[in-house]
């Protein structure tokens, strides 16, 4: 990813949740439990969190009813704070 992040951690997040909401909305959810779940893990701000459009496409590639049951990604924090996600 970079070469000046200070920390860096490959997470593997459940996507399960999604199934409870409308067949429609599910990839939607998903992005928002994708966000929730980095806030909750990398202990940071929502606005500080920077998800790569590779993420959105692997969540989105089969549809907004058919999302993947789990994702797994690199995360990576700066110094000042910031979050780069991208596919792992």
């Amino acid at each position: 990813m970079a070469d000046d992040a200070v920390s860096e951690q490959i997470y593997t997040i459940p996507l399960r949740k999604v199934k409870g909401t409308p067949r429609w909305k599910r990839s939607h959810k998903a992005m928002i439990l994708v966000r929730e779940f980095l806030i909750r893990h990398m202990k940071t701000l929502p606005s500080q969190i920077k998800i790569d459009k590779t993420v959105n496409e692997k969540i989105w590639e089969r549809g907004s009813e058919k999302p993947p049951s789990s994702i797994r990604v690199r995360a990576a924090r700066f110094e000042d704070g910031e979050v780069q996600v991208e596919l792992a």
